[in-house]
């Protein structure tokens, strides 16, 4: 009773555990990491900061009211304040740009804006190919520890096996001790699996925001058919990348800061106007106006027109980088998605069958005695070692997929997401 009861709780809380668990396809991974990532979150601060940037470039001068009294001493009068012979200046100046200033405040503004869009369109470019990295991984490690497991279940039959045979006097015991050490690595085989899925989800659940269901994450999507970059897209791709597109938007902007530097010795205007009121003056009130010019007396703005230009020169070294760093990302993406796809082909094609009838008929034999413990053992070694070296294979031409993806995303593919 006791040990029924004991196997009615596991059993419900496997059931529990399986209700609870949190399967992910990758389309809804993508969901999760738009809403959550905290790359992506610090990526749109930016860009709002960027938005307030263009409220600043577009501000106008403000105006000043200043209000001027002189006159005052004891001689000046009695009656109310206002009757009294004290001199009252009430007067306002407002500056004015000119030269174009504010326009080109805004063009070079509006550029860094989109610039910083680009740049969490970029961000969002790294953080997709990441997260199908994790994504898969969770994959693999979910894969290779149901692979291990059933490696360790058939290590058990092997075992049980050569101990019939030993009873029978077919065997001596220390084949038996060798089939038992086997059976014991793949027993620790099998928990190192479950620790390296444990490590998989926390790296995902990361990516995702999602810490708390870490335990909980599952990848049900299926592993990726085959396909092969294309070269010929290489060099249509790099245009289109969101961090090309940002490092020439800023190159654009820098040439309005240039513009607008220079702009700055076109000289602003002051005009103000003024009321006076002076009791015992003839008349008592008046009206003026005014106007003031800079002098460039002391400074011509040479620096900054220096530093501009400096300015403009490093966003175009900066152009020519992301190029050439997009240019060799996705040459080494395309390579990397052909190699990974023909050893999957080569795994599909020959490897993996040819182990498992090997393993199969090994199996048979060694349970009629008709081949060693060693050969046994040698087969299913062999087919444990294949196995998992065909998820690593589909693992690797997964995230090499990511990347090749990744690598050619264009702006327009990234604002659907």
């Amino acid at each position: 009773m006791v040990r029924l009861s004991l196997c009615i709780a596991l059993a419900a809380l496997a059931l529990a555990a399986k209700v609870q668990a949190r399967d992910l396809t990758l389309a809804e991974a993508e969901s999760f990491l738009v809403r959550n990532n905290r790359d992506l979150q610090a990526a749109r601060r930016a860009t709002e900061s960027a938005d307030a940037q263009r409220v600043i470039a577009a501000a106008r001068p403000n105006a000043t009211l200043s209000v001027n009294t002189t006159s005052i001493s004891n001689n000046t009068g009695s009656g109310s304040l206002s009757q009294r012979q004290i001199d009252t200046v009430l007067r306002i100046d407002q500056p004015f740009e000119r030269g174009g200033k504010r326009e080109l405040r805004l063009d070079a503004a509006a550029g860094l804006q989109r610039a910083a869009r680009h740049d969490y369109l970029d961000v969002l470019r790294q953080q997709l190919a990441l997260l199908q990295g994790a994504y898969y991984d969770l994959k693999l490690a979910q894969d290779k520890a149901q692979t291990l497991a059933e490696n360790a279940e058939l290590f058990s039959g092997t075992l049980s096996a050569a101990e019939r045979r030993l009873k029978a006097g077919d065997l001596a015991p220390a084949d038996v001790a060798k089939v038992q050490v086997d059976y014991e690595r793949a027993q620790n085989d099998a928990r190192s699996a479950q620790a390296e899925l444990a490590r998989a989800q926390i790296t995902l659940a990361y990516l995702l925001a999602l810490e708390a269901e870490a335990r909980e994450l599952r990848a049900v999507q299926a592993w990726p058919a085959l396909e092969r970059a294309d070269a010929a897209a290489v060099e249509e791709a790099i245009d289109a990348r969101p961090d090309v597109v940002a490092a020439r938007t800023r190159v654009e902007a820098a040439e309005k800061l240039r513009e607008l530097a220079r702009a700055q010795r076109t000289r602003d205007i002051t005009l103000g106007a003024q009321y006076e009121h002076f009791p015992g003056n003839a008349p008592v009130n008046s009206v003026g106006f005014g106007f003031a010019v800079p002098l460039f007396t002391g400074y011509d703005f040479a620096g900054d027109i220096q530093k501009a230009e400096v300015d403009r020169y490093a966003a175009l070294d900066a152009l020519a980088r992301v190029r050439a760093v997009a240019r060799n990302e996705l040459a080494r993406a395309a390579a990397d998605l052909s190699a990974a796809a023909e050893r999957v082909e080569r795994f599909d094609g020959s490897l993996l069958g040819a182990a498992n009838r090997s393993a199969q008929a090994s199996e048979f034999a060694f349970s009629r005695g008709a081949i060693s413990v060693l050969e046994v053992l040698d087969a299913r070694r062999t087919l444990r070692a294949v196995r998992l070296e065909a998820l690593g294979a589909r693992a690797d031409y997964a995230r090499s997929l990511g990347a090749w993806r990744a690598a050619q995303a264009s702006v327009q593919t990234l604002e659907a997401k």
